[in-house]
């Protein structure tokens, strides 16, 4: 197991710089033009392909560091360059980490790979769990997946919201409801194949930030996938739901996260260093405007004003970056969130976003509220990370019912 240690050693270090270098090279000078344009910027995406940033391999070697801080320095660094194109390039991580979160080692191979495609033919995938009535409340889930025995085929009906990539993706998982009597335990989730006929994308939303990422609905229609696209297998959730329902009975709750909280719980730590990102971003960028502009014959950082809130910028994403690499740490060492650091990590890192790109507006006064400078697209931005993956009041709820062990509503 290995120790905690925020001293990144010599392999994560040349990791760190060579992404740097990239968000620094070819991100950022495209960010503006892709944030207008609202479109998947897809020659990026080719150039991360190319380096090796978008691609199976890299994301694997960052994810099965054993120091747990090989994803949280990865989003940090491509997130600093910028969040909308960030997040086209590690979107499909989060339908990769649903597959390796629910499924089998032989699903892991079979799909992992075509949600990346290859250097001459870029592929995305998507993670299909929101719903026009059914985002925080998971249990209110209506996408169906029944089960035709006779062909072994599952058949899926529904309609999914908020889907990054959704309906250009090459793969879809898709959390679907296979036995309603079980609320949120009765979810499981499924594979779609590219090209399956009845996933149909529904409307692409025109949103305040993250506007180079392609956000849409997906539309499912007698979307019929083969029994092996169930992710973990039908043995494996016929014993899960075998277990639930002895629970119910008894009047227990069954402890077993459904397939969408599985995943949202691997991943909000990266979501927390999404948002640590972010807000260096804004603050490097308010340091150097307050270092070279003057006012009054002086820079402005020589006034109080300015300077103490730089160091409260400064030390508050230094905090949101410890409590990422905590929370990473423990997760890769398998060690419990017995206080819900998971959720705390993304807490405390999305609310530092917002609050330091408000803070980097302020400092570079009206040039920061112009399209002119980009701490504006970087606020703008920044408010995605208190709403996606878990709304900041559903990581206080999961946090205070942790502390609690009170069922608190």
């Amino acid at each position: 197991m290995a120790e905690f240690t925020m001293d990144l050693n010599d392999d994560q270090k040349q990791v760190r710089d060579w992404l740097h270098g990239f968000a620094k090279d070819v991100i950022r000078p495209a960010a503006a033009e892709w944030d207008e344009r609202e479109e998947t910027p897809w020659p990026v995406i080719q150039e991360a392909a190319k380096v090796g940033i978008y691609s199976l391999d890299f994301y694997a070697q960052q994810f099965f560091d054993p120091t747990g801080l090989g994803i949280p320095v990865a989003m940090e660094e491509l997130f600093w360059g910028d969040a909308g194109i960030a997040l086209s390039i590690v979107g499909t991580g989060l339908a990769a980490v649903g597959v390796l979160a629910n499924g089998t080692e032989e699903q892991i191979g079979t799909w992992i790979p075509q949600m990346y495609g290859d250097v001459t033919d870029v592929k995305v995938a998507a993670f299909c769990s929101s719903e026009p009535d059914a985002g925080s409340d998971v249990a209110s889930m209506r996408t169906k997946a029944a089960y035709d025995e006779a062909k072994d085929e599952w058949v899926l009906n529904g309609t999914k919201t908020w889907a990054t990539n959704g309906g250009i993706a090459n793969v879809h998982v898709v959390v679907a409801v296979v036995d309603p009597a079980l609320g949120s335990k009765g979810h499981a989730s499924f594979i779609v194949p590219p090209n399956t006929p009845g996933l149909t994308q529904g409307q692409k939303f025109k949103k305040h930030g993250i506007r180079a990422s392609h956000t849409a609905e997906v539309v499912l229609e007698d979307v019929r996938v083969p029994g092996h696209c169930l992710l973990g297998g039908k043995e494996k959730l016929d014993e899960r739901l075998a277990r639930a329902r002895e629970k119910a009975k008894a009047g227990g709750g069954e402890r077993v996260k459904n397939a969408a909280m599985a995943t949202f719980e691997a991943s909000r730590p990266a979501v927390g260093a999404m948002a640590v990102g972010t807000a260096r971003a804004a603050y490097d960028y308010a340091l150097e405007y307050a270092k070279t502009r003057e006012q009054f014959g002086r820079p402005i950082i020589d006034n109080q004003g300015i300077a103490f809130q730089l160091a409260d910028m400064r030390t508050q994403i230094d905090a949101a970056r410890l409590l990422v690499w905590r929370a990473s740490w423990m997760a890769t060492t398998g060690k419990k969130f017995e206080s819900a650091e998971g959720s705390m990590s993304k807490l405390y890192a999305s609310e530092t976003a917002k609050k330091v790109t408000a803070q980097a507006i302020q400092i570079l006064g009206g040039n920061g509220f112009t399209r002119e400078y980009p701490v504006e697209r970087m606020h703008r931005d920044a408010a995605i990370y208190t709403i996606f993956e878990g709304t900041s009041e559903i990581q206080r709820l999961v946090i205070a019912r942790t502390l609690s062990g009170m069922p608190i509503r």
